[in-house]
């Protein structure tokens, strides 16, 4: 059968209607009514929404597409956003400093670290024995001395409470990001894989200690208290006695909580039930001088599977299902954000570039020194040491707490930004190579 020859599309069409759209978008962004803005406020922040949305998702799915992070993209997409007033345009200007998106930008987070305590349980971290705990404390003290030792070395003119910054910032790793490759991977069940993110999770947990301690101490020093030893260890007693008493008597009071709640037998009680312990708990936190973040951790660790078995709608979906869909609504926000506050200009300071390639340095030999802490002898060392280098989300939400507090200016920002791309973009095919057919055949 032969088919009819399509006709040729008419010339210089497509690309026409591309510039008509793209010229449509930049006039509605950069109009006067953005900028001076109507009478009801929903109606910039809609606007504003369907900007960072979009942008975020396709961003998203061009990382997605080469193979790295959606979380990637989305950052990527908000620098480029961000700056493009170095091309002359200005129009996304507004969206930097809009407090409505910051608000729903900050819920991403919490609902972000809910998410990542639901990954976890206490019972997990309990089992995966002495490997994953000195993996974790490896790759959590190493990265963090070697962050505050480059920064002193190469910002000797700042604060103490910078270099410590930097080397909080470097504790972090992205559990996130490494489960989704070993299981993309098929590789979830190895003893790599089992060490990794067992020593994800601790290291989760010491890294926001260890954040709510020097946030703690920044925060005292701004109100004019001396940097003591005896407040460091009040704050981090007030750090550590806070998830220790969210978790126990979270663990204890959860299930009979949540079974009264299962007893409202309308549809949603179990998300609704959730957000609120999360909510709860987060508050908590911040009412002690803790970052919300860290309650919404805490209540994540606590509410395991069982707590939820009253509910109907557990038979059929987790509460991480029923969550998903708010993540994939608030998260991005806060991800096209961060990207669209960096500043390239400040990046052209060889200086800061320097503190980025140091950086990026201390935060790939600190991980790697995690593979010392692997007991066993049939466990690929070099592997476990690679899963724990991606700083990811986890990483961001970091330099975000120090660039809001005044710690950090917009060239040590960025700075951390390069360093936390880097080591994100290089886990995923580098765990691929180590992961694959070829090395497992030479390893046998």
């Amino acid at each position: 059968m032969i088919r009819p020859t399509p006709s040729p599309p008419v010339p210089g069409t497509r690309r026409r209607l591309r510039v008509a759209l793209v010229a449509a978008a930049c006039f509605t962004v950069a109009s006067p009514a953005w900028a001076s803005g109507p009478a009801d406020p929903i109606v910039p922040l809609l606007l504003g929404m369907a900007l960072v949305l979009g942008a975020g998702k396709l961003g998203g799915w061009l990382a997605t597409r080469a193979g790295q992070p959606a979380v990637l993209g989305e950052l990527i997409c908000g620098i480029a956003l961000g700056n493009l007033g170095l091309l002359g345009f200005y129009g996304f200007e507004p969206l930097k400093h809009d407090a409505f998106l910051q608000i729903l930008s900050s819920l991403g987070v919490i609902v972000l670290l809910f998410e990542v305590g639901l990954e976890s349980t206490v019972a997990q971290m309990i089992r995966v024995g002495p490997s994953a705990l000195l993996v974790a404390c490896l790759g959590v003290v190493t990265p963090f001395a070697l962050g505050w030792l480059a920064g002193a070395w190469l910002l000797p003119e700042k604060s103490v409470y910078v270099h410590v910054f930097l080397g909080a910032v470097l504790t972090a790793t992205s559990v996130g990001i490494t489960a989704r490759v070993l299981r993309d991977l098929k590789e979830s069940a190895s003893d790599e894989a089992k060490i990794i993110l067992g020593a994800a999770v601790i290291d989760d947990v010491l890294g926001l200690i260890i954040l709510a301690v020097v946030s703690g101490v920044i925060t005292a020093a701004d109100q004019g208290l001396g940097l003591s030893l005896g407040s460091v260890a009040w704050i981090t007693a007030k750090a550590v006695g806070f998830l220790a008493l969210a978790v126990g008597a979270g663990r204890m009071l959860a299930p009979a909580l949540f079974r009264l709640a299962a007893r409202i037998r309308v549809p949603g009680a179990l998300l609704v039930s959730g957000l609120v312990f999360c909510f709860l708990l987060s508050y908590l936190a911040a009412q002690v001088g803790l970052a919300p973040i860290v309650g919404a951790f805490a209540a994540g660790l606590v509410l395991e599977p069982v707590v939820f078995e009253a509910f109907e709608e557990s038979r059929q979906h987790s509460l991480e299902w029923f969550l998903h869909p708010i993540s994939l609504f608030l998260v991005p926000i806060f991800f096209v954000l961060t990207g669209l506050r960096v500043d390239l200009a400040a990046l052209a300071d060889p200086r800061i570039l320097g503190l980025a390639a140091a950086l990026t340095a201390a935060a790939w030999i600190g991980k790697q020194a995690c593979m010392f802490g692997v007991l066993q002898r049939d466990v690929d060392r070099l592997s476990v040491g690679l899963g724990m280098v991606p700083r990811g989300e986890v990483g961001l939400i970091f330099a975000d707490m120090g660039r809001r507090a005044g710690v950090l200016n917009d060239g040590l920002f960025g700075a951390l930004l390069l360093t936390i791309m880097a080591t994100t973009f290089v886990a995923p095919p580098g765990l691929k190579v180590l992961f694959g057919p070829s090395s497992r055949n030479q390893t046998k």
